[in-house]
């Protein structure tokens, strides 16, 4: 309530000296006000401007996976199809490590066991939840000359087809949620969860919380628990959680679920992703992931994975 008479009395007092205020400005106040501060976070006088502001910017995040290009690290994983029952349709365990040598990386496989259908006759994979899974932590071949510089997320669903497609389309959300992603069919703009046309739809907070033994600032959003059906078509994004450390600003961890669902397209994904300090990086240590997707022209998909990340190098 405090918070909201603040915001009154901003804009009073602006008005009544004839200041101008800006439309970016206005934003900003009207923001804060949608935001419950814990007494911890009170007491700790944060920007909260700026703090909301960091986040929208964020790249921390995906830079942790950016940094596995550059790294050499030991990788245990376990891919999981299941059926409409949820009984087990196909599954791979494997144990692999990625190396480096001569600015190239690739993959060694230490250790696999593979059942179902998992793969095709040629090797590759049947399901796009595997091929994302790959794209994310296996080296195809030899791969060289990359870098872990994020200069911009850009995704490059729009230039891609088919399965490749649907993987850009799954990263941008993984590494870009909530903020507007442009080239998702119908749903690109609904992800952004700071949009004045959403954050009505919203409750936002922030607290304080270790981490890893890490002081850290907990930004929580959650979609309002009595949105109407119309209300709900208009936001993908169902909650998130994000520790960002207060020293460093950096993204630690991150748990969020999504969903829409749209006749001929719909999802519903559930990711954690656990962060680690490796000397100079922050890196991903555990990703969980449980999604049902459905695309156009491919069968309904139910997949789960966990990749535990160790032995960074």
């Amino acid at each position: 309530m405090s918070r909201f008479f603040a915001g009154i009395l901003l804009l009073f007092f602006a008005s009544a000296h004839g200041q101008s205020i800006s439309s970016d400005s206005l934003d900003a106040v009207r923001m804060r006000q949608l935001i419950n501060l814990s007494e911890v976070v009170l007491r700790s006088n944060l920007d909260v401007d700026r703090f909301i502001q960091q986040v929208k910017e964020d790249t921390t995040f995906y830079k942790a996976f950016r940094n596995l290009r550059v790294l050499e690290f030991t990788s245990s994983n376990d891919i999981l199809l299941r059926d409409k029952k949820a009984a087990q349709l196909a599954r791979m365990i494997s144990k692999t490590k990625q190396v480096r040598e001569a600015g190239c990386r690739s993959t060694t496989v230490l250790e696999e066991s593979a059942q179902g259908n998992f793969y095709k006759k040629d090797r590759s994979f049947r399901y796009y939840t595997a091929a994302l899974y790959a794209s994310l932590f296996f080296a195809s071949g030899k791969i060289c000359g990359e870098s872990n510089i994020v200069r911009e997320r850009n995704f490059q669903a729009r230039s891609t087809k088919g399965m490749a497609r649907h993987r850009e389309q799954l990263k941008m959300l993984l590494f870009n949620p909530g903020k507007k992603i442009p080239g998702i069919p119908f749903i690109g703009d609904k992800v952004d969860v700071f949009s004045p046309d959403r954050r009505g739809l919203y409750n936002y907070a922030i607290d304080r919380a270790m981490y890893r033994g890490e002081d850290c600032y907990l930004f929580t959003i959650e979609a309002k628990s009595n949105l109407t059906a119309g209300q709900r078509d208009k936001i993908v994004i169902d909650n998130m959680t994000t520790w960002f450390s207060v020293r460093t600003g950096e993204v630690l961890a991150r748990n969020y679920a999504m969903s829409y669902h749209a006749g001929f397209y719909d999802f519903n994904v559930q990711i954690e992703a656990e962060l680690m300090r490796y000397k100079n990086w922050v890196v991903p240590a555990v990703l969980r992931y449980v999604g049902n997707w459905d695309v156009p022209f491919k069968e309904r998909e139910r997949g789960v994975f966990t990749a535990t990340l160790y032995d960074f190098r």
